[in-house]
């Protein structure tokens, strides 16, 4: 089967993710891990002679011959994808064909190839976390003395860094990064354990061979080189799959709330920070001038996806009625593919914007010279409670000369506060105007965030040795 624009193709499949992202999510790809688990099998079946070397080793031969055609055909005629791989495997090794799959039902093959397959794209995402962070650690270091507007209620509220902000982030990114680690360390397979998950049919099998089901299931996944799951139904606990997607979900939100954030800073207003732009590239049909965040819109847009697969893994892990439906197995072959691609794209669109992004100073100072004065007043408010001042009258004066200066503002005109604030015979009784001038300067009100931007870099910058793709 060869699909052409012709006919529906997923987005996913064509215009974002890696190629090695969508290689683990492959037909392809799938049916050989298909394939290695039915060697495994045999293997430790050829333990308990029940299978020969020889078929061990045809099979072996033969692991890589993937023919999609001749199992489609096979399928439009029995309707069971599973046995039509197994009949196109068994084939192509006429002696070791009538022993494949011995003992085993469909999710024996299929969970645990899926445990394989989500371990290999938990890497590709930890590995992509880790390099994004490495990104984002720079930037905030770079950014961590850099004063500029926060904004509470998207209003501007106290003073900032431009690498405490990006810190927040930063922070988050580490956090969801363990939280993969630790769901990629925990993924089981089913195991070997026959249609209802009690491994009737390999006792019966074994019986006599002095090799029980559970040491035959333990030969197996030893191979796999994964854990089983102690107990199982037909299928593994598909909260397994509320896990895996709950971990993406939560990178997913990160990043979704550090792309809004980027596409308020970047409209004309603020104009603090913008996504690189090319050269050539154009941002709108019909307005030449635009300059659109189109970068962090589209992980935006994506961030949807992922989250929307969470309800359908919860769905599943809820629904399944007693040992095993069926009503699981459409979805899964959609929502799980398409939430490790679009996070895939989403990471790879997230570390080019986070090392290509534009930090603009003037911008900053514009939005600092407007507002940064306002949140100056809570640090003149501090040192007039210090000098004997009545903090409730003094915050009612400031109150006031703010709302009057705020006022000029709205209308365009250049902030009046400083001097007002200086001219204020209520102020200066307790602090000279001079030393009002230097407490109403903005950037040196910025606290501790140029040590916490360190902290998190450092914390950040350790976890990253484990971030490496697992070989």
């Amino acid at each position: 089967m060869e699909y052409s624009h012709d006919t529906f193709i997923s987005p996913l499949t064509w215009r974002y993710g890696s190629e090695e992202m969508k290689h683990v999510f492959s037909e392809v790809h799938k049916r050989k891990l298909l394939r290695r688990v039915w060697i495994a099998l045999a293997r430790a079946e050829s333990k308990a002679g029940l299978v020969t070397d020889e078929q061990v080793r045809e099979l072996e031969a033969h692991k890589d011959d993937v023919d999609i055609d001749r199992a489609t055909e096979i399928e439009n005629v029995i309707h069971h994808d599973l046995m039509a791989e197994i009949k196109t495997y068994a084939e192509q090794c006429p002696k070791a064909g009538g022993i494949i799959h011995l003992g085993a039902t469909s999710m024996d093959a299929l969970d645990n190839a899926d445990a394989l397959r989500f371990r290999e794209a938990l890497d590709i995402i930890i590995e992509k976390t880790g390099v994004l962070i490495e990104e984002l650690a720079k930037r905030a270091e770079e950014g961590k003395d850099m004063a500029t507007m926060a904004f509470t209620h998207i209003q501007p509220a106290e003073i900032t860094t431009i690498g405490y902000r990006l810190s927040q982030t930063l922070q988050d990114l580490a956090e969801d990064a363990e939280e993969l680690l630790r769901v990629r360390d925990s993924i089981r397979g089913k195991g070997m354990k026959g249609a209802v998950g009690t491994s009737a049919s390999y006792s019966v099998l074994l019986s006599g061979t002095g090799i029980s089901a559970m040491e035959l299931e333990q030969m197996v996944m030893d191979e796999l080189g994964i854990k089983a799951y102690d107990a199982a139904t037909q299928v593994y606990s598909r909260k397994q799959d509320l896990r895996i997607i709950a971990s993406l979900s939560s990178l997913a939100a990160t990043l979704h709330k550090f792309s809004l954030d980027l596409r308020i800073l970047q409209s004309p207003p603020i104009g603090e920070i913008s996504e690189p732009f090319g050269k050539m590239q154009v941002g709108s049909s019909a307005m030449p001038f635009k300059r659109n965040p189109i970068n962090n819109e589209k992980i935006d847009s994506l961030a949807r996806i992922v989250e929307g697969a969470y309800q359908s893994a919860w769905n599943n892990s809820s629904l399944m009625i007693l040992e095993r439906t069926l009503d699981d197995s459409a979805n899964r072959r959609i929502f799980i593919p398409e939430a490790f691609i679009a996070m895939d794209e989403m990471l790879v669109t997230a570390t080019r914007i986070v090392k290509g992004m534009n930090v603009h100073p003037s911008a900053t100072r514009r939005l600092m010279e407007s507002y940064g004065i306002f949140a100056s007043t809570e640090r003149l408010l501090m040192e007039l409670g210090r000098r004997g001042a009545d903090r409730q009258e003094m915050h009612e004066v400031i109150r006031e000369e703010s709302l009057a200066a705020w006022r000029d503002v709205q209308e365009g005109r250049e902030n009046p506060l400083r001097q007002r604030l200086m001219n204020d015979e209520r102020i200066t009784v307790f602090i000279p105007a001079k030393e009002i001038d230097a407490l109403l300067d903005a950037s040196a009100y910025t606290g501790d965030a140029s040590k916490r931007t360190e902290m998190v870099v450092a914390h950040a910058t350790a976890l990253r040795p484990r971030l490496k793709k697992v070989k």
